[in-house]
């Protein structure tokens, strides 16, 4: 199978670009009205606490560089339960962004073509971007470029635009909006707003969910891009925008204030200008959508946390399975709020700041329990903690302001949350049907016994998947704790420990004297030893995952220390777990 070609800095920079810089197209009207003339302030503060997680993000992808933002360093550092519930919020986020953009990208498209039905055009717009991420992320990233191109310079010729009015008719405007009093006081605005504000950094995740496609390097740089572009974009779109509008007239056009402040400052063309430039760029944040979730569902099914059946590839390295089921998730969310923004904001805003502060929880644990791998860069814990603790308030900030948010979210989270756990839980679940069948069905011997054959049967399949943990000849105390992760984690009977020898090296007595106590401790587990000879790296692991026939996220190692001679990239996915 032919693999696709690895991003480069442009391409990767526009797929998750053109969600974050969408932002722009609202955030900054929305910050305004809990802000008032200090909303620019407020974005600048969101600004200051992105720099920080640029650090966080680096540091931890740095170190785990593997699709999936916060489940990978949650599945790497704590339990598979603990990676599943955040990459449920994370799914979560992008369903609801994807219809958001969607159906915001449409009523944009309404107001310059008005014979455009907003609902079944959303579902079309859906359905070219399924069709088009199933082509392959190489064609997706072509249609992402060209879009994030046109919105980088839309902005600016927007900002351009903006100064040369306010070069013209000088600062009356921003003097009477200045002198406006906030309600609440100062404090109470610059809270609001930052809380408001923070929606301006939503896709900032989104590189970290399809990092493996990136060439190497590429990473680091994104953030760095994504970065300059909130940093610039979002306060300075604010702060024309108090120089350019009454406030007033702010808040009765917020949800086309792009589009009001071009018309304002250089004419009816650079309203359309923006109208088309908002289809475009929202257009492109469904497609972000389609590509982050594809790379984290697919790693997620790589860990059997979702069925196998959806690994099933094209020739272009895409997953249409995993796709498909995204997009009728996606119109199962359309269908159920009608397209109404209000409900599916509740569900964006508080899916995307958990998940955020879920990747600050990471970096902590990563530091705590992986702390002999190697990482290009470092985040200061001091770092770590503002920047989450800054997460937190405003997550309490957006349920205090809109409280029926928290239900909204509770009411797609619970049941989205119930399916993963029946997945991760579904060996004991078939165990216990498997009695209920015996009990309730022993007067009908035929239907019973069938039910039971056919449980029993799934099971056994289930169980049958072989895992490897390999060893440096740890001690016992070592070993017990992969056992217990295995036993807590995963569904199996079957586990190889492995050493890797050489003509220097021999096992221990001790250790073998260990195992055998391991190997009585856990009778529900076959355990087996098994000696290799060569050197432990990317090619042994290859090897191994052939000829044994267990893919490589289902082989585990302890943390490597700086002196290993090799990346865990290149291990291909293989997952540490002590």
């Amino acid at each position: 199978m032919s693999h696709p070609k690895k991003l480069k800095q442009l391409a990767a920079t526009a797929i998750c670009g053109n969600d974050i810089t969408s932002s722009c197209l609202y955030v900054s009207a929305l910050t305004i009205v809990y802000a008032g003339q200090y909303a620019w302030i407020s974005l600048l503060l969101v600004a200051i606490v992105l720099f920080m997680y640029r650090k966080i993000y680096g540091e931890v992808v740095g170190a785990l560089p593997l699709n999936g933002g916060a489940y990978n360093v949650l599945l790497n550092t704590t339990s598979k339960s603990n990676a599943s519930v955040a990459a449920c919020l994370t799914i979560l986020s992008y369903m609801a962004t994807a219809v958001i953009s969607a159906t915001e990208a449409m009523h944009y498209l309404h107001t310059i073509f008005h014979q455009v039905p907003v609902f079944w055009a959303t579902i079309g717009l859906l359905a070219f971007f399924l069709m088009l991420t199933i082509l392959g992320i190489s064609e997706s990233a072509v249609v992402a470029i060209v879009i994030f191109v046109i919105h980088m310079a839309t902005m600016a010729l927007l900002i351009i635009a903006g100064i040369w009015f306010v070069a013209i008719n000088g600062l009356d405007v921003f003097t009477i909006n200045f002198q406006r009093p906030v309600s609440g006081g100062i404090t109470t605005a610059l809270f609001l707003g930052f809380s408001t504000a923070m929606l301006g950094i939503s896709g900032f995740e989104s590189s970290a969910n399809f990092v493996e496609e990136q060439a190497p390097g590429v990473f680091p740089k994104t953030l760095r891009n994504m970065w300059i572009a909130v940093t610039v974009i979002n306060p300075s779109i604010a702060l024309i925008a108090i120089m350019v509008l009454p406030i007033n007239d702010v808040l009765v056009n917020q949800e086309a204030l792009l589009s009001h402040m071009g018309d304002k400052a250089a004419g009816a063309w650079l309203a359309r200008f923006i109208a088309v430039d908002a289809v475009l760029v929202l257009s492109g944040a469904v497609l972000t959508s389609f590509v982050g979730v594809g790379g984290l569902m697919k790693r997620m099914t790589l860990d059997r946390v979702l069925p196998q059946f959806l690994l099933k590839e094209t020739k272009r390295g895409s997953s249409p399975r995993i796709l498909l089921v995204f997009f009728l998730l996606c119109l199962s969310v359309l269908f159920a709020t009608q397209g109404a923004i209000k409900p599916l904001a509740g569900v964006y805003t508080i899916s995307f700041l958990i998940v955020m502060i879920y990747f600050g929880f990471g970096n902590f644990l990563l530091k705590i329990k992986r702390s002999r791998l190697p990482r290009p860069e470092y985040a200061a814990p001091i770092t770590v903690a503002i920047a989450a603790f800054a997460l937190i308030v405003a997550l309490y900030g957006n349920i205090k302001m809109n409280p029926e948010y928290l239900v909204v979210f509770l009411q797609y989270f619970v049941p989205a949350i119930v399916v993963i756990y029946i997945f991760l839980k579904r060996n004991e679940i078939m165990e216990y049907l498997l009695i209920v069948v015996t009990s309730f069905f022993e007067s009908m011997e035929r239907i019973s016994l069938i039910s039971r054959v056919r449980l029993k049967k799934s099971i056994r399949k289930l169980a049958s998947q072989e895992f490897v943990y390999f060893t440096k000849g740890d001690d016992i105390s070592i070993l017990n704790k992969v056992m217990i992760y295995v036993s807590e984690n995963e569904i199996t009977r079957k586990l190889k420990i492995v050493t890797v020898v050489n003509e220097e090296k021999v096992v221990p007595e001790k250790f073998m004297t260990d195992f055998e106590v391991l190997d009585r401790a856990y009778p529900e587990i076959k355990i087996e030893f098994i000696q290799v000879e060569g050197e432990f790296g990317p090619k042994l692991i290859d090897e191994l995952s052939r000829k044994w026939r267990i893919p490589k996220n289902f082989m585990f190692i302890s943390s490597p220390s700086d002196r290993f001679t090799h990346r865990l990239e290149d291990l291909g996915g293989v997952r540490l777990i002590i």
